[in-house]
C-alpha cells in the first residue's frame, strides 16, 4: 500500500538553531503512530511544519501525492491534515456546539451572498452543519452541553471538544498534539479507547505527541523519536522500549534516581 502521508527530509532553523534537521515519515492509510521525545526535541515544530504555521527550509511534505510546501493552514486543512494544539485553543465564549460548527464551515459550498439572503442552499447546508456537529458531540459525550461555553467545560471535555471539532474537517490525517496532557488516570483510559474508536470509525490516519508512556506504548503501533531536531530512533513500542538512545535519552537511564517506569 503506498503512503498517504510523505515526509522527505524536512527542517527548520531559527536563526543559528536547527529545531528540526531531517525529518522523515511515511504513514498509510489507518496508521496510528507516536511521536516521542524530551521537552524540546521539536516534536510541536514537526506538527507546526506539517500544517503550515512554518514553511520548512528544505525538505517536501505530500498528502496523498500533493504537496503541501507553501501552502496556508486552512489550505492545509481543506486538503486533508488536521490538528489539536498541546495548549488548548478553543473558541471559549462560544458554545460547544459552534466550537465544532464552525470547523464544519470548511466544507460549505454557500458563498456570502448565499448567506446573507439565506437562500434554500445556504439553509440546507446550515441545517446539515449542526447535524454533523450533533452527532461528533454525542461520540465524544458531549451532547448534553451543547449550549454551554466552550471555557467552561472541564478540562478533559474540553480536551475531546477540540479533537471533535479537527474532526469536523472531514480528514484524512489526524494530529493531536498531547491530547492526554492535564488528565486524570480514568480519563487517560477513556482516552486510549476513544482514539482507537475514532480511527476506525472515521478511518483515520493518526500522528500522535505524547508525553504519557503508558498511552503511547499501548496505543501506537509505531513510533518515532526525536532529540535536538533529529530522529534517534523507529519502530515499535517494544523496539522502542530496548533502544539505549532512547533510554538514555528520553526515558533516563534504568538505574537513574527520579526515573519511573510504566
Amino acid at each position: 500500500m503506498s503512503a498517504l502521508l510523505t515526509v522527505d527530509n524536512i527542517g527548520i532553523s531559527f536563526g543559528g538553531l536547527k529545531a528540526v534537521q531531517a525529518f522523515a515519515v511515511e504513514m498509510r492509510a489507518g496508521d496510528l503512530r507516536g511521536l516521542i521525545g524530551p521537552n524540546g526535541a521539536g516534536k510541536t515544530t514537526v506538527f507546526n511544519l506539517l500544517t503550515g504555521v512554518y514553511q520548512p527550509n528544505q525538505g517536501i511534505i505530500s498528502l496523498g501525492g500533493r504537496r503541501l510546501n507553501g501552502l496556508a493552514p486552512h489550505q492545509i486543512t481543506a486538503a486533508g491534515m488536521s490538528r489539536t494544539f498541546q495548549n488548548i485553543r478553543l473558541f471559549g465564549d462560544l458554545s460547544v456546539l459552534d466550537n465544532v460548527r464552525i470547523a464544519c464551515h470548511l466544507r460549505t459550498r454557500s458563498g456570502l451572498s448565499a448567506t446573507i439572503t439565506r437562500a434554500g442552499g445556504q439553509i440546507g447546508e446550515e441545517r446539515a452543519i449542526t447535524e454533523r456537529a450533533m452527532e461528533l458531540l454525542a461520540i465524544f459525550g458531549l451532547g448534553d452541553r451543547v449550549d454551554e461555553q466552550a471555557r467552561n467545560l472541564p478540562y478533559g471535555d474540553q480536551r475531546r471538544l477540540e479533537i471533535a471539532r479537527a474532526l469536523a474537517t472531514f480528514p484524512k490525517v489526524l494530529l493531536l498534539d498531547e491530547p492526554a496532557a492535564g488528565m486524570n488516570p480514568q480519563e487517560k483510559r477513556a482516552l486510549r479507547e476513544l482514539i482507537r474508536d475514532i480511527r476506525r470509525k472515521f478511518e483515520l490516519t493518526i500522528l500522535l505527541i505524547e508525553h504519557d508512556m503508558g498511552v503511547v506504548m499501548d496505543i501506537c503501533e509505531r513510533i518515532t523519536v526525536l532529540d535536538y531536531g533529529q530522529i534517534i530512533a523507529e519502530g515499535t513500542p517494544a523496539e522502542i522500549q530496548k533502544n539505549p538512545a532512547v533510554i538514555e535519552a528520553y526515558l533516563g537511564t534504568a538505574d537513574a534516581p527520579g526515573v519511573r517506569k510504566e
